[in-house]
């Protein structure tokens, strides 16, 4: 199934949670912080200016990108995947390199 995001939107897939500590230390599921990064899977066509016009979004599909902590309140599943559904506003920036 695949999901296109309305204006503004984007839909991100968040990177894979740090099992292990940098010292060795392994961590359970419910004490390992979920990750603010991830990789856009779908965009939308862009937001709506009060013209009417359309400011297409800035970001792309593939982009990895950091979001805020709490972006991940609109959570869906999808084939079996947790993907975030979140507004372009919502991204920090784009990592690069």
């Amino acid at each position: 199934m695949k999901i296109r995001p309305l204006h503004e939107r984007v839909v991100v897939r968040r990177q894979e949670e740090e099992k292990t500590t940098a010292g060795g230390i392994v961590l359970p599921g419910s004490a390992a912080e979920k990750p603010n990064q991830g990789e856009i899977v779908a965009v939308g066509s862009g937001r709506i200016l009060d013209n009417g016009e359309v400011r297409p979004l800035s970001v792309k599909v593939g982009d990895k990108v950091v979001f805020g902590k709490y972006a991940d309140s609109n959570t869906i599943k999808i084939d079996g995947e947790d993907l975030i559904i979140m507004s372009e506003n919502d991204i920090y920036g784009v990592l690069e390199g």
